[in-house]
């Protein structure tokens, strides 16, 4: 089992990047991916979530409205693409896979997960 994340980097207030989970080894499948982040000093949050049987979808409060979580199941891929960038964005994100069902309640939960992959980091500069 590994979920591999990529596509951070540095970028500009404002600009835009898209984060990918690449999902792999889950020969019994998984029900949800979540995205978490951890800035440095502070604990780690969920950000956002998509679920696999509704395709439903939960965001922060802080990115609602900027960023969008995706699924390509063909590719065991799932996307955040993040827009309006702020510094307080800055952070290593990492993806998440939960083997259980997952409430709605807790899709922004990090004990709803198992697996975790090892995070890409999103620098935003003032």
């Amino acid at each position: 089992v590994q979920l591999q994340a990529s596509g951070g980097g540095l970028v500009q207030t404002g600009s835009s990047l898209r984060l990918s989970c690449l999902a792999s080894g889950f020969t019994l499948g998984y029900t949800a991916i979540g995205w978490f982040r951890q800035a440095p000093g502070k604990e780690r949050e969920g950000v956002s979530c998509i679920r696999n049987r509704d395709g439903s979808t939960k965001y922060a409060e802080s990115v609602k409205g900027r960023f969008t979580i995706s699924r390509d199941n063909a590719k065991n891929t799932v996307y955040l693409q993040m827009n309006s960038l702020k510094p307080e964005d800055t952070a290593v994100y990492f993806c998440a896979a939960s083997r259980s069902g997952i409430i709605t309640s807790s899709m922004l939960d990090s004990y709803a997960y198992n697996y975790w992959g090892q995070g890409t980091l999103v620098t935003v500069s003032s």
